[in-house]
């Protein structure tokens, strides 16, 4: 309780900071600007009580819990949705989830005022939290409001583990208060149970139930065509780690170099990406700069920017071999399976503590291989990408996906009795 009291006194002093950081992030992505009062709990009109509360954190998440509401829908075609976020992308792609009668909204910010108005102004059934989003207050609030909560999707990484052994007196008894845990690995399970979730059950990963728009990655193959030549893919690189690359791609040799495809994984990068390949004397074609078929210079190009949202597809489906970011800086790696289902091989750097297991699986099923460093995976990616191989790399990344689906309904599954709770 002490604990609490002074971890909500620190949010309290810092909430200046927060809605500045809020306001600056908005001349990027001015969604960050729309109902700001929201995160503080200022909402607008009256809600209507009884929805089941989904928090995605941001776009991966959100992308992931649309396969566990559509499992929910058909157990519960009634099922209204409250979804909230905390990122711009994260609510941007929500939209599409979204059915007549059900509400979006911001993560409240987690100080006790705060987290008590949400509350009182949705009422929800109970709440789902996707991957990793304990915070103290809001799960003692829902406590308090007997809304039973349950933690989806659920990740903790080592390090993450290490790193909330330290905030223990806060984060532990955060962490009691979930229902349940529904964990994608058993070496998830072992540390939310250290962590002090008293039920965790091992679902899988969602992540493999999402299904890549078809039409998306058949329209990636077709520029790829008209391309004639490979594309190399940087997927969801993170900051650091395009500088490493670009480095390392203008010591190829420029005829053979293939098309370098960069889709950072933050979009308010896209410029200053823009300009790492530029400094390199390297041509650059933007995504943003066609509406549905590039113009003819983006075809002789020796650079494309990935500089929109929701086209990951796309992307991959042009693509002979990915990159993935995250694994090359130390920031533990990105999502690899919607790359496997698009049928990409996955070249991946040493870091991916984040997903851990399924970069394991990957490798394991010849979906995937991972390099030591950047010089290496560029290298790598190069030869593969013009390789006979890389055929058999693509089969085996397929069939990888099809392997580990069946998380959503496991899931939904053990959530649906909450709903007859009110």
């Amino acid at each position: 309780m002490f604990a609490r009291h002074l971890y909500s006194n620190l949010l309290r002093l810092l909430k200046p900071a927060y809605v500045l950081r809020l306001w600056w992030r908005g001349r990027a992505e001015p969604l960050y600007r729309h109902a700001i009062g929201e995160r503080l709990g200022d909402y607008q009109g009256a809600a209507q009580a009884g929805a089941l509360w989904v928090h995605a954190v941001s776009l991966g998440e959100t992308r992931a819990a649309a396969a566990l509401v559509d499992a929910l829908r058909a157990r519960h075609p009634q099922l209204r949705l409250l979804l909230t976020h905390s990122t711009a992308t994260g609510r941007e792609a929500g939209k599409a989830l979204l059915r007549e009668g059900d509400v979006q909204a911001w993560l409240p910010y987690d100080t006790p005022g705060v987290v008590q108005r949400f509350f009182r102004q949705f009422k929800p059934v109970a709440g789902v939290l996707m991957e990793t989003e304990i915070w103290p207050n809001l799960l003692h609030a829902a406590q308090a409001a007997g809304v039973p909560m349950v933690l989806a999707n659920a990740r903790l990484s080592a390090k993450s583990h290490r790193q909330g052994q330290r905030l223990s007196s806060v984060m532990y008894p955060a962490a009691a208060t979930l229902r349940i845990a529904l964990a994608q690995t058993e070496d998830d399970a072992v540390r939310l149970r250290e962590s002090g979730v008293r039920e965790v059950v091992v679902c899988g990963n969602l992540k493999f139930d999402m299904t890549p728009d078809p039409s998306l990655v058949a329209r990636g193959r077709a520029w790829a065509g008209r391309l004639g030549r490979p594309v190399v893919m940087a997927a969801a690189s993170r900051e650091g780690e395009e500088a490493m690359l670009l480095a390392a791609w203008t010591t190829l040799p420029a005829v053979r170099r293939p098309l370098l495809l960069i889709v950072p994984r933050h979009p308010q990068r896209f410029d200053e990406v823009a300009g790492l390949v530029t400094a390199q004397g390297l041509s650059l074609a933007r995504r943003s700069s066609w509406q549905e078929e590039p113009g003819d210079s983006a075809w002789q190009a020796d650079v494309w920017l990935g500089d929109s949202m929701g086209e990951m597809p796309l992307y991959y489906g042009m693509s002979n071999v990915a990159l993935l970011g995250g694994s090359f800086a130390q920031l533990g790696g990105q999502n690899l399976i919607e790359a496997a289902a698009c049928g990409c091989p996955v070249v991946m750097g040493p870091h991916t503590f984040n997903f851990a297991e399924a970069a394991a699986l990957s490798i394991a099923a010849g979906a995937a291989l991972r390099v030591a460093d950047m010089p290496e995976g560029v290298a790598r990616a190069v030869a593969l990408s013009g390789a006979e191989e890389r055929a058999q790399y693509a089969e085996r990344a397929v069939a990888f996906a099809g392997q580990h689906r069946g998380a959503a309904g496991r899931m939904a599954d053990r959530i649906s009795p909450l709903l007859a709770l009110r």
